[in-house]
């Protein structure tokens, strides 16, 4: 499994993982039933500690996205696209809310958020 982790980060590579990972599962490029490697693998593969691996791992099942089978490894859960897209709605709600209150702290309207936004998004090659 391909994630891309930096020590060079304020993300703990513990967050990487899970963020690199639910991202994978909620655009689909990691399909339900599909194998994830066993934690020691991820870890030998990714230059960290199992622990790191293990805590990202059932932060990964606690969200519903994984589940375990005892002695066969971890495997990406089945979640309807709709399911997918609420989540992933969820989680953007979550990461907006400090950045929009800060900027409507600043004086910033409804309209000059959704400005930045729009502009981030064009800047980036995507379609609003």
């Amino acid at each position: 499994m391909l994630l891309n982790l930096t020590d060079l980060s304020s993300e703990p590579l513990q967050s990487q993982i899970v963020r690199q990972i639910r991202a994978k599962i909620l655009t689909g490029e990691l399909e339900a039933g599909a194998d994830l490697p066993s934690i020691r693998e991820l870890a030998r593969g990714q230059r960290v500690s199992v622990i790191t691996v293990q805590r990202a791992y059932e932060a990964l099942m606690r969200e519903g996205l994984i589940h375990s089978r005892r002695g066969k490894g971890f495997f990406v859960s089945e979640l309807p696209d709709n399911e997918k897209r609420s989540m992933a709605k969820q989680r953007l709600r979550e990461n907006l809310q400090p950045i929009v209150m800060a900027a409507s702290d600043e004086g910033l309207s409804k309209r000059d958020i959704l400005e930045a936004i729009d502009f981030i998004l064009k800047q980036n090659g995507k379609k609003s």
